[in-house]
């Protein structure tokens, strides 16, 4: 932020910006001032677009999958996938008797 500046201060960056820019100066304000409302208009749209979002109510969450337990035999079944179509296999459990 700017330190308090008195008025010979002020008159002196006043004089400084007469110097630099001229008759150019209206135009530089001009655009300074676009370029605030364009970042003002920005703001308030991103502003615009949380509200939006926080007023929708929230989708349900996914519920995580489930873990199976293991057989007693402590190890997971084996699985297999019969030959058929394509894109109708289906997984088909070996029984846990046979060996493999």
């Amino acid at each position: 932020m700017l330190p308090n500046l008195g008025p010979w201060e002020m008159a002196l960056l006043l004089l400084l910006a007469l110097l630099l820019f001229g008759k150019r100066l209206p135009e530089v304000g001009k655009a300074l001032g676009k370029g605030i409302v364009e970042f003002k208009k920005g703001v308030k749209g991103i502003e615009d677009e949380i509200e939006d979002a926080s007023s929708r109510p929230a989708p349900p969450a996914a519920s995580p999958p489930t873990h199976q337990p293991l057989p007693a035999g402590g190890q997971e079944p084996q699985v297999s996938f019969q030959e058929g179509t394509p894109g109708e296999a289906a997984p088909v459990r070996k029984p846990e008797n046979a060996g493999g």
